[in-house]
């Protein structure tokens, strides 16, 4: 008895297999030898290619009619299995790059704007006793907002998408808490950072110039 396994491919189900004797058996029922086959060598070794002469010249001691044509490791083929998701995997990666630094881009660009455009509110509450730290936690609390607006659109996009998302991926739940949370902190850290020279900007303003140009 062994445990369950994929036969032919990652994607396919798991169906029942039954292992025989390698013979085949022919119309009148007598046993005939097979031409060809595949065997699988389990080693201990992390080196393939030292055991690949060992396994030809075995193969031909027990079989003489038999040659060991090819040999590939478990990784190879398992690699070979997952060309669509490993491809998948990139063009994804790269698209999540460009959203994550338009996204930096984007809440950079908006909160410089906001500061811009709220300079005389700035310059009057710090005249009025606030403290740059103030300013600071005012503006960053914005960012907060869009940045919370952003994210709940994004998971109520990713969970309606899930069925899609499940065929994009192998043996990884859509749900899983690593799949939802190491997002979350990508797109967080990224608006800290694309927001701290608006915030730096907002705290430094100098609210006697300031008042004196309005």
């Amino acid at each position: 008895m062994v445990g369950n396994a994929h036969y032919r491919n990652l994607r396919e189900p798991m169906t029942p297999t039954a292992y025989v004797p390698y013979f085949g058996v022919n119309a009148a029922g007598q046993q005939q030898p097979k031409d060809n086959g595949s065997f699988i060598v389990r080693t201990k070794s992390n080196s393939s290619a030292a055991l690949t002469g060992i396994v030809r010249a075995e193969v031909s001691r027990a079989r003489p009619e038999l040659r060991v044509s090819n040999t590939r490791t478990q990784v190879e083929i398992n690699e070979g299995h997952t060309v669509r998701e490993r491809l998948l995997a990139m063009l994804a990666a790269f698209f999540a790059a460009v959203g994550v630094l338009l996204a930096a881009i984007g809440v950079y660009g908006v909160l410089h704007y906001s500061v811009l455009q709220r300079r005389k509110e700035i310059g009057v509450r710090l005249a009025l006793g606030a403290t740059p730290s103030d300013i600071a936690r005012h503006v960053t609390h914005e960012m907060s907002i869009m940045v919370a607006v952003g994210i709940a659109a994004g998971l109520a996009v990713g969970f309606t998408t899930v069925g899609f998302i499940a065929s994009l991926l192998y043996e990884v739940e859509p749900t899983d808490p690593s799949m939802t949370i190491i997002p979350l902190l990508v797109v967080v850290g990224t608006a800290l950072v694309a927001a701290l020279p608006a915030v730096i900007r907002a705290a430094q303003i100098d609210p006697a110039s300031m008042l004196r140009v309005e």
